[in-house]
């Protein structure tokens, strides 16, 4: 039972850390672009990855 003592504020401890942890890659941007950094290993280096659906295909302004 005195365990319990330990544990619990050494398991809420490392919870924070892990929150702090994903806040931080949140805002510094580690999740911001997934899927290019997968296509550099295939892709030649003079090639682009392919289009996110996502985006928007960009115009050209005179």
């Amino acid at each position: 039972m005195s365990m319990l003592y330990v544990l619990i504020p050494l398991a809420l401890m490392l919870l924070a850390v892990a929150a702090w942890a994903l806040i931080w890659a949140i805002r510094s941007g580690q999740f911001d672009d997934l899927e290019s950094h997968g296509w550099s290993v295939v892709l030649d280096d003079d090639q682009k990855p392919p289009p996110h659906p996502d985006d928007e295909p960009e115009e050209d302004q005179d």
